[in-house]
């Protein structure tokens, strides 16, 4: 099988992306690690780069020669079956490689990689090389909130960017889209790139039930909040209601109140809160107490797959009731591939849609995103079911 040039293009244009997301940092952001959960930008650059390296130039690019010997230890992420690796922790205390080192690294990996490609490759190689694109793609959205975590926690909260718009608004009319009892397909049914944990494609029946067009917005939850939401355990899961309490959580995150007016950090700073914008920065626990106080509830993954060509979406990854569980017949990839999804699934739960963050041609119906259910850094919603 012969490369297409566009499969080649867009990896060019995915590499550039990258470093365009981090063009507005100073040099001081690129090593900083606020939390875990947060890898410092430099880490990330780094990673994406190894990947294209470790799973294809070292094994199919004949006499290619490994840009630093210590780079797959620093930049491994958590592939057992590739080695030992720089425990997730400690990330932020890697002031070498320098930031000029890393992006000498990027260069040097790109370059080859357009060589090895420059006149076709099998299926198995473009194959490889569009699962590295996609990879390269969630880490330019994990970069975008890691960095907004990383500045929304400097005491200055200073500006990232002007272009950015992180809060959209939701302008359209509340309505209520009625969905009828039946058996729906569920799962990956394009010719398009998917994950593994899209397949198989297999039915479910459903209940009837209604979905809202809109997700739940600023002014909404401050309702919830008004009325002392995070202070009612009875509205939590007992594991929620811990987490508010051991964690003194009293609002999304990034919230402040400031003279008794609810202002946010964003993208270009501490702004007043806007209330028709879609709420974000909420946990699990948050947007199911959120739907107790409402007395409705969150829709299910395959509630939110069978509806979603009724509303607009893709500015929330947006929380849903499902575990994040294997579909019937999935099957791990062999070799370290293998460990991309299938070793997460426990604990996490579903998220569906994509959000502000999530890069251009990344987004499709049947992905399955998925995180713990207190975590909030990402730009996670919520949309109700009755």
């Amino acid at each position: 099988m012969i490369l297409t040039d566009s499969l080649l293009d867009f990896f060019i244009e995915t590499r550039k992306q990258s470093e365009t997301i981090c063009k507005p940092l100073e040099i001081e952001d690129y090593v900083v690690q606020p939390i875990v959960d947060v890898s410092p930008p430099k880490w990330h650059l780094g990673h994406t780069t190894w990947f294209f390296e470790e799973f294809i130039l070292k094994p199919h690019a004949e006499g290619y020669k490994i840009f630093h010997e210590d780079f797959s230890f620093v930049f491994n992420s958590y592939y057992e079956t590739v080695g030992e690796r720089v425990v997730r922790a400690n990330r932020g205390n890697l002031s070498r490689p320098s930031v000029e080192k890393v992006y000498e690294y990027r260069n040097y990996v790109t370059e080859n990689i357009k060589k090895l490609f420059s006149d076709g490759q099998s299926k198995e190689l473009n194959d490889l090389l569009e699962i590295g694109i996609h990879h390269e793609k969630q880490h330019q959205e994990l970069l975008l909130t890691d960095i907004k975590y990383i500045l929304g926690n400097n005491p200055l909260l200073p500006k990232y960017s002007d272009t950015f718009e992180d809060h959209p608004s939701e302008t359209h009319e509340q309505e209520w889209i009625s969905m009828d009892e039946g058996i729906y397909e569920i799962g990956h049914d394009s010719e398009g790139f998917y994950y593994d944990n899209e397949l198989g494609r297999h039915k479910v029946y459903l209940q009837p039930y209604q979905i809202s067009n809109k997700l739940v917005t600023n002014k909404e939850f401050l309702k919830f909040l008004d009325d002392g939401g995070y202070q009612r355990f009875d509205l939590w899961h007992a594991e929620g209601w811990d987490w508010v309490n051991q964690n003194k959580i009293a609002c999304p995150l990034y919230w402040h109140l400031i003279d008794d007016e609810w202002h946010h950090y964003t993208a270009k700073g501490l702004q007043r809160i806007p209330m028709e914008a879609p709420v974000t920065h909420i946990s699990y626990y948050e947007a199911f107490a959120y739907a107790q106080w409402k007395g409705l509830r969150l829709p299910t993954e395959f509630e939110w797959e069978a509806a979603q060509q009724f509303f607009p979406w893709g500015k929330r990854w947006e929380w849903t009731e499902s575990a994040y569980l294997p579909y019937p017949g999935y099957q791990k990839a062999d070799g370290a591939l293998g460990e991309y999804n299938g070793k997460f699934m426990v604990n996490q739960k579903v998220l569906r849609g994509g959000s502000v963050a999530t890069p251009e041609k990344h987004t499709r119906h049947s992905y399955r995103n998925f995180f713990h259910p207190h975590l909030r850094w990402q730009f996670t919603g919520l949309r109700l079911v009755k």
